[in-house]
């Protein structure tokens, strides 16, 4: 039987603390380095659903450390190395209290904003008459705050800065970098045959210098459409193709949830948790160009703690 690593609780020399976030374990070790475990958890409108999926922590991990390879020329990154196909072990570093989103299209959550009335999205003002899924003129960044519990809100960047959330100087650094990314995203994703529609990046400091930290470009972070198909598809007004959790929002929304208080999880049954498995290794294949191994799930807790306990002891 495959099984789904939901949680982890490890104890390691020079343990500060361990975050439990909505999908990764974060162990700090002295204050220097930072383990961070990509868990099989899966999280919809803020909310952590209940069963785990097999081999998303190990898509997301391997998908998020090829592309911070591939981004390290445009800014610093936190990552030092991966000693488990769920884990990466990088810097710690104190991050911003911001995420920065940004958008090439009116989809999902935008969407959804629009579709209400709104024709503003965190000061940025839209035009009417915009469809769903239409290209904007030229991506536009829509930070949201970080909460630690609940839901992330929508915030402009007069809004962070005003609020002492991030310095001007620095904001100016963060935007010039997400911009930079998301143009490299988008070259990547193009010589896959995909769109990078929408994603978020995270930063942080170390020694006065910003750092990308987290993921990157991965299915839990960023929204994929195909490239073939895309055009034909808008302009008959058919919902796209796409590779991302969209769909998963989709089938609690289709069941009358999402995330609002006096809501019930509906049940995930397996044969759709299974579906929501493949559509992640669908995507690691179709983004790197190669064939997903799956590594044995078979005391897989045991293999995480004992690959890193090996890289720490190295250090």
């Amino acid at each position: 039987m495959t099984e789904a690593v939901k949680n982890t609780n490890f104890m390691f020399p020079g343990l500060i603390n361990i975050y439990h976030g909505k999908v990764r374990d974060l162990y700090n070790i002295n204050d220097k380095y930072l383990v961070m475990v990509a868990t099989d958890r899966i999280s919809a409108f803020d909310v952590v659903l209940p069963k785990g999926i097999p081999y998303k922590g190990q898509v997301l991990n391997q998908i998020a450390n090829r592309f911070l390879d591939a981004t390290a020329d445009i800014v610093p990154n936190w990552k030092l190395a991966s000693p488990d196909p769920m884990v990466t072990v990088g810097y710690f570093a104190e991050p911003f209290k911001v995420e920065m989103v940004i958008r090439g299209y009116l989809t999902g959550h935008a969407w959804r904003e629009y579709r209400s009335g709104k024709r503003e999205i965190c000061g940025i003002p839209l035009p009417d008459g915009m469809k769903e899924h239409q290209k904007f003129d030229e991506p536009i960044l829509t930070p949201t705050t970080k909460a630690t519990e609940g839901h992330d809100e929508d915030i402009s960047r007069d809004e962070i800065i005003s609020q002492g959330l991030v310095s001007g100087e620095d904001y100016a650094k963060l935007e010039d970098y997400t911009l930079k990314l998301f143009r490299k995203g988008t070259e990547m994703a193009e010589e896959k045959g995909l769109i990078l529609v929408d994603t978020k990046y995270e930063f942080g400091k170390k020694d006065g210098e910003i750092y990308l930290i987290d993921e990157i470009h991965t299915p839990d972070s960023s929204r994929y459409f195909y490239l073939d198909t895309y055009r034909e598809r808008f302009d008959n007004g058919e919902e796209q193709r796409q590779l991302s959790k969209e769909f998963v929002r989709q089938w609690l929304i289709d069941k009358g949830f999402q995330g609002k208080e006096g809501q019930q999880m509906p049940e995930m049954p397996e044969e759709f948790v299974s579906e929501v498995s493949e559509r992640y290794i669908e995507l690691y294949e179709k983004i790197t160009g190669e064939s997903f191994v799956r590594e044995a799930t078979r005391d897989v807790k045991e293999r995480i703690e004992r690959n890193i306990r090996e890289f720490l002891v190295s250090e």
